[in-house]
């Protein structure tokens, strides 16, 4: 019994949260190595450009949840989400036109990008404070739990109650879901393979005729939909605040560097290496430990290796070392 406690205790707080958090820096990886790979630049404005998106989701599922519009049990954001999408879309296409365009025109180097995006990054941080404000803003509805702990103690009679938000639950078959999609899409129909040569050889593809202001644009409005869904996802699993998606800037570009930048698997799978490497090393492993543990040996401690206060840390040091000695990454994308 002790044993499937400490099972039931790592799924409620470590293989369950990590999941849904990979899940989530998955698809905003997703984003990140699209445009380092189709248009050549390391996006800074990207966590920013994911609060947009997840503000006016948030603003539309305010105003139905005002006129009583709901889809109980799911989250009503789900109804706001494609305005979202749309939103956010029409804000990257303008910023490319504005900023991006001129660059490419003029064929700017790499470090240009990235500066304008930063000026982007600060501007864009500033609307949507300025618009939705600074602190913690809650716009969950719907069932909260697939499974709540005290059913799941009922059902099984043990001491750890299995715990499942429909958030987290929510989370991971999106994922799925875009991720196949965005695969499909990029592999079966023709301009998923014009962006891929468009990637591959920018020269040759010119060559062969392809548009590549379409490629861009289409480049754009994928981002927009992958950052809008990550966004989203991740307040409503835990809440939205501004600052805190400028912070989620790190673990999403680490998840694309240690990935392969540039590769699509590789930014998946780096998302997932992140995220369990930061839950992992900011749980507090006590209850496990007392569970599967002599009672002579049973810690006296928290057994944490790190404050989750410090999870952030936790990406740097894996960018770090990756940068060290496999720029290329897992999956041998493109040197940093």
């Amino acid at each position: 019994m002790d044993f499937l406690n400490a099972i039931v205790a790592l799924s409620n707080f470590v293989l369950t949260p990590a999941i849904a958090y990979g899940s989530q820096l998955a698809l905003g990886a997703l984003g990140v190595t699209m445009i380092y790979g189709i248009l050549r630049f390391s996006n800074f404005a990207h966590g920013d450009s994911m609060a947009f998106g997840a503000m006016v989701t948030i603003l539309i599922t305010w105003w139905f949840q005002s006129m009583g519009v709901s889809i109980d049990p799911l989250p009503t954001a789900l109804l706001a989400l494609p305005f979202g999408i749309v939103a956010t879309s029409m804000m990257l296409l303008a910023t490319d036109r504005v900023v991006y365009r001129f660059y490419r025109q003029v064929k700017a180097k790499p470090i240009v990008f990235v500066m304008a995006s930063i000026g982007v990054m600060f501007i864009m941080n500033g609307i949507v404070r300025f618009i939705i404000g600074t602190d913690d803003q809650r716009f969950a509805d719907g069932a909260r739990f697939i499974i709540s702990a005290r059913k799941f103690k009922e059902l099984t009679g043990l001491d750890e109650g299995l715990a499942f938000k429909t958030s987290q639950g929510l989370t991971i078959i999106t994922a799925v879901i875009v991720v196949a999609a965005l695969f499909w899409f990029l592999n079966k129909t023709r301009t998923g393979k014009s962006m891929r040569a468009f990637s591959d050889n920018e020269d040759l593809a010119l060559l062969s005729g392809i548009n590549p202001e379409r490629v861009v644009m289409i480049t754009w409005i994928i981002v927009a939909g992958l950052i809008t869904i990550a966004g989203v996802l991740y307040g409503l699993d835990k809440s939205f605040k501004p600052f805190t998606y400028f912070q989620l800037l790190l673990p999403i570009f680490a998840s694309a560097i240690v990935g392969g930048l540039g590769n699509p698997l590789g930014a998946i799978a780096g998302g997932f290496v992140i995220a369990f490497s930061e839950v992992t090393v900011t749980y507090a492993w006590k209850k496990v430990a007392t569970y599967v543990l002599p009672e002579s040996l049973e810690p006296s401690g928290l057994v944490q290796l790190m404050s989750t206060d410090y999870k952030f840390a936790v990406s740097f040091v894996i960018l770090i070392v990756v940068l060290l000695f496999k720029p290329t990454g897992l999956f041998k994308g493109q040197s940093v």
